[in-house]
């Protein structure tokens, strides 16, 4: 039976997708994210042979999504018009669909997606570096963190910053020789990082990926990073995995 995902963080639009693709493909099983976090989890855990992704969702992107699906799992874009975006499909034929999705172009990507299911999954490598460079930039990058150390407010440059934790309804900020709380959210802070210098490893956790010393990956599979700069063990969550694949 064929398993397919569909990631989107607007629910009428999922709920199209999913009564449209249901009519059309007799059989599937459908599995249902509300954005990208989930579907890394959904990715990881059940393998789907194919997921529609849309491009802009809260918690990791599509572009993110699509990166850990490379080479695994078929994929379709789906996005509102974007003219950049649109080109770097068509230069490497992938599908994509533009939102909203009519009947017949759902039509004509799941007949496209039906053969190509029997083949083996493109390497989007390269694809996802394009359409990330071509994507609306991000707010401006945060250089600067406050956050209390005891009875006093501290200032950290963001390059002293080891890692960033989830802890209850704070965020723990760690250097190499401190650690702090501050109140904004680890996907408030995602939005401020630069996602080539800090990787998402967990659900609670991002890291400064040039303080990574090295990753191990026990019999079971789990990935543990050890630090240049710190003793302390970051836990990789399975759905984050993708970026240490060639371990």
């Amino acid at each position: 039976m064929t398993t397919i995902l569909i990631a989107d963080d607007e629910a009428l639009v999922r709920r199209d997708l999913i009564a449209t693709l249901k009519g059309l493909w007799e059989g599937i099983t459908i599995l249902e994210a509300e954005n990208g976090l989930e579907a890394l989890d959904l990715l990881a855990a059940r393998k789907p042979q194919a997921a529609f992704l849309d491009i802009r969702m809260p918690g990791a992107t599509g572009i993110e999504v699509a990166r850990a699906a490379s080479g695994q799992t078929h994929v379709v874009f789906c996005t509102a018009y974007d003219e950049y975006a649109v080109e770097a499909f068509n230069a490497r034929a992938v599908d994509y669909l533009l939102k909203p999705v009519s009947e017949e172009r759902m039509r004509e990507a799941v007949t496209r997606l039906k053969e190509r299911i029997a083949t083996p999954p493109a390497d989007l490598t390269q694809l996802v570096a394009q359409i990330s460079q071509t994507l609306k930039p991000r707010a401006e990058r945060l250089r600067w963190v406050s956050a209390n150390v005891g009875d006093t407010i501290k200032m950290f440059g963001i390059d002293e910053i080891v890692y960033f934790q989830s802890e209850d309804k704070y965020t723990k900020v760690v250097t190499a020789n401190d650690e702090a709380h501050i109140r904004k959210t680890l996907k408030e802070l995602s939005d401020e990082l630069d996602p080539d210098l800090w990787w998402q490893v967990h659900r609670s956790t991002i890291v400064r990926a040039d303080q990574i010393a090295r990753a191990h990956r026990d019999d079971l599979g789990k990935i543990t990073l050890s630090l240049k700069s710190r003793n302390d063990k970051i836990a990789v969550s399975q759905a984050f995995n993708y970026r240490f694949r060639g371990m």
